[in-house]
């Protein structure tokens, strides 16, 4: 999708597994399926006056290439790194190196559940992190997301 050249670009990104949603483990991640969330996000993206870049992907390498190319062309990083979130360093990397306004969003309260889903690389540079509201946390991010890039506009 190639946004209108007058509205902010925020890239979307979803990490392994979440092409499953609706179909794994639906009583911790719900019933709505990705195509779901990537409708929220876009009538979200919208209201706000905001153009999305919405992708998933399973690969570590592919989503960290991913956050490297919204360095030039993108005015934040709305992601939800799935497994990625408690395992890899160099999307941390990634995301420092893009200098931009990250949004960590999760399904499921990870702060609820196994010890090891505690950790998250991710948010220890985040600008926020939205967990536990299933995919209504999308278009939390996203309204962040809109308030942070106006503020450094203005």
């Amino acid at each position: 999708m190639v946004p209108p050249a007058a509205l902010p670009l925020v890239a979307v990104l979803n990490g392994p597994n979440l092409n499953m949603l609706g179909l794994r483990q639906p009583q911790i991640y719900g019933s709505a399926t990705l195509d779901d969330v990537e409708a929220l996000c876009a009538e979200t993206a919208e209201r706000l006056g905001l153009a999305i870049d919405f992708r998933q992907t399973n690969g570590e390498g592919e989503l960290v290439s991913w956050v490297q190319e919204c360095r030039d062309r993108a005015a934040g990083i709305v992601i939800n790194p799935a497994a990625y979130t408690h395992t890899s360093v160099a999307l941390m990397d990634a995301l420092l190196a893009a200098e931009l306004p990250v949004i960590e969003v999760h399904l499921s309260n990870i702060h609820k559940r196994e010890a090891f889903r505690h950790v998250s690389y991710v948010s220890k540079m985040a600008t926020g992190v939205i967990c536990g509201f299933g995919i209504r946390g999308y278009a939390l991010a996203l309204t962040a997301m809109a308030d942070l890039i106006e503020e450094e506009d203005g």
